[in-house]
């Protein structure tokens, strides 16, 4: 009698094939305009010149986007008293603006060499 049989496996081959991969980076300008927000403060001395009770003396307060600062001196009277000398006012006003520049932006590219050094088998 006889009889064929069979086996089956992996095992692992050097073929001889391979890759090589090469690498580029590039650069290349890209013009932005962007809107930037920024504050400024207008300060303006505004005179007052109003004798108060020490009690009454005023403190900072805000009014709308103003922040009003009172500058006290203290004066000689046959009491004492506060006279507001002046206030300051500082008003916050938002303002924009176009900022335009470059700015460089980098792109990389692959490229894969593959290569045989004989038949496939």
């Amino acid at each position: 009698m006889h009889r064929e049989e069979l086996r089956v496996g992996t095992r692992v081959v050097d073929t001889g094939r391979g890759v090589r991969i090469h690498k580029t980076v590039s650069e290349h300008p890209h013009q932005v305009d962007e809107t930037l927000l920024y504050d400024e403060l207008d300060v303006r001395h505004v005179s007052v010149d109003k004798i108060v009770p020490l009690s009454e003396a005023p403190v900072a307060r805000q009014e709308g986007d103003t922040l009003i600062v009172p500058v006290l001196e203290e004066v000689l009277v046959t009491e004492r008293r506060v006279r507001i000398k002046e206030e300051v006012h500082i008003t916050r006003i938002a303002r924009t603006r176009t900022q335009a520049g470059t700015v460089m932006l980098r792109e990389e590219d692959i490229v894969v060499e593959r290569f045989d050094e004989g038949p496939h088998k």
